[in-house]
């Protein structure tokens, strides 16, 4: 049954990858590859789950002993629908209502001229500046937000200064190579490094000033190869076609549209913090924000002469939600989890281990694999596979070297990040960031593996040398 669901993701991958060639929506693609995988997990649940889930099955039955009773492929079929399918989807929720939360503080800081300060201080037209400046911002933002947050406002930024959707693209796949180097330097960056920091395996204080140079090279040199390639002047947006919110636009004060833009900036700043006040997850801090924006939006146009039906309250921003985006993250993220369950993903990680056994080639093969598999899982295999060593199991170790590198802000964990939130660049499905941008932009996959990947490969590999470096040659 392993090697079906196999041969299932790989097929739906690739249905995926060749979207607009089949002309068929990816996000129905991977909503049907999700559930059959979870179908066919069910089925061979009794012969799995003493593989992949023994520990976790016992405690299951030991709360809940009524169904102990049970014959045994009833208790896999409870185990898996009552515990594992609701874990899943609970940690899927969590993405997604951050997500739509993001998307929402996006798009009415856009609806109400917000990104126009932006845009309108930015004074250059000609492609290798705008790349540059872009892929800047896009950069450090990314390292205080996050990677998605983050992806989505530059894409919402780009639409207004580039007219030509294929020079989007390329800005749109620098975006998304930024936004990942940048998410991966801070421990807040990026839902891995976020994971690594929860738990406790890297800490702000090391893992910044060890990473910060590899991330920035991983993002130079794509954008310095990209910008080589660039010439000319940007197309700016037709002028001549009427934006759908020009009334509104006109009527609303500026000091109006800096409220917005200010207040959904600190709304999103304020995830993190709120996360750290509250221990809250991230999802909860942007709805916190989504409120704030929705009462001040409220409260605004009460005191407002425009007519009711050019208002745009948040309840008709939500319509303008790409649901097929959120429908594909969806699928993706179900179809991963039952590779995870099924313990897949866990023995592919062991395989990993026994075989090559040295952390910097090991943590290279999971950047890698990052850009086919959501990183999330792997990261998450990773720790389960290796506890933080501390001093006395480094000490009893038969390989105390070895060892070392699982203590906290060890070479394994440091690297992990690095490579696992990097990594995702080389393919466009490979990061939260990228899925997104596909998404917004409809950037093709094909295009992409042929014009984006070799640079992002390019980029990761430097980054990585440098971090080697840092470690082996110069001790750092």
């Amino acid at each position: 049954m392993l090697t079906v669901m196999i041969v299932v993701f790989l097929v739906g991958y690739t249905c995926i990858a060749l979207e607009h060639p089949l002309k068929v929506n990816k996000a129905g693609v991977a909503l049907l590859t999700g559930t059959v995988l979870w179908v066919l997990y069910t089925i061979a649940a009794p012969e799995l789950i003493p593989i992949a889930s023994e520990e976790e099955f016992k405690q299951f039955l030991e709360l809940y002993p009524f169904i102990a009773a049970l014959p045994y492929a009833e208790q896999c079929i409870r185990f898996v629908v009552e515990h594992q399918v609701l874990d899943s989807i609970g940690e899927i929720a969590e993405t997604l209502i951050f997500l739509i939360g993001a998307m929402i503080t996006v798009e009415l800081i856009d609806a109400h001229g917000g990104f126009m300060f932006i845009t309108n201080r930015i004074k250059t037209n000609q492609k290798r500046t705008l790349l540059a400046m872009i892929a800047l911002i896009t950069f450090f933002m990314s390292a205080v937000l996050d990677n998605l947050t983050t992806a989505i406002v530059m894409v919402m930024l780009i639409r207004k200064l580039l007219g030509n959707y294929k020079e989007r693209w390329v800005f749109g796949s620098i975006i998304i190579i930024a936004a990942n180097s940048g998410g991966a330097w801070s421990p807040i960056g990026d839902v891995t490094t976020i994971m690594l920091w929860v738990r406790g395996n890297i800490s702000t204080a090391s893992t910044i000033p060890h990473l910060i140079l590899p991330s920035i090279v991983s993002a130079l040199i794509p954008l310095l190869i990209m910008m080589r390639q660039l010439h000319g002047n940007v197309t700016p947006p037709n002028t001549f076609v009427a934006n759908e919110n020009d009334v509104l636009l006109k009527e609303l004060k500026t000091k109006e549209k800096l409220s917005i833009l200010i207040i959904g900036v600190l709304c999103l700043l304020f995830v993190p913090v709120f996360k750290t006040i509250t221990h809250l997850p991230p999802f909860m801090g942007i709805l916190t924000g989504v409120g704030i924006l929705w009462v001040f939006t409220d409260i605004m146009y009460r005191y407002n002469t425009i007519e009711e039906d050019l208002k745009l309250r948040l309840s008709k921003v939500v319509r303008r939600i790409d649901g097929a985006t959120l429908l594909f993250f969806l699928g993706i993220l179900l179809a991963v989890d039952a590779l995870r369950c099924s313990g897949i993903l866990g023995n592919f990680s062991i395989w990993l281990d026994d075989t090559v056994g040295n952390v910097y080639a090991v943590n290279l093969i999971i950047g890698a694999l990052s850009s086919i598999v959501d990183n999330v899982p792997l990261v998450a295999g990773a720790i389960g596979m290796y506890p933080v060593a501390n001093e006395a199991m480094v000490a009893a170790a038969s390989d105390p070297v070895y060892m070392s590198h699982f203590v906290q802000d060890g070479v394994f964990w440091q690297f992990l990040a690095y490579c696992a939130g990097v990594g995702g660049s080389m393919l466009i499905i490979g990061s939260a960031a990228g899925v997104v941008v596909m998404g917004l932009e409809r950037i093709n996959f094909i295009w992409y593996l042929k014009n984006i990947t070799l640079l992002a490969l390019i980029g990761y590999l430097a980054g990585a040398g440098v971090y080697v470096l840092q470690n082996v040659i110069l001790g750092i």
